[in-house]
């Protein structure tokens, strides 16, 4: 892991085009602003771990789990 020190206002650069900004800190926490093309997903860590999870969910589904679902097609 690549450790580095920032003060507020001051960023760092990921590759050509993800820039992460130091907005704010307060205590022991740190606002990030972060500036990435759109087709880059940006998450907090929790929102990915969980969008992975719906996601392997999603990937086991079975023909039988579908049974009984509506269709909105009139």
């Amino acid at each position: 892991m690549l450790v580095l020190s920032r003060h507020r206002d001051e960023s760092i650069m990921i590759g050509d085009d993800v820039v992460v900004t130091i907005v704010d800190i307060r205590g022991d926490k740190v606002r990030l602003g972060i500036e990435a093309p759109n087709d880059i997903p940006v998450h907090r860590q929790e929102v990915y771990e969980a969008i992975k999870r719906e996601n392997r969910k999603a990937n086991h589904i079975q023909p039988a789990d579908l049974r009984g679902l509506k269709e909105d097609r009139p």
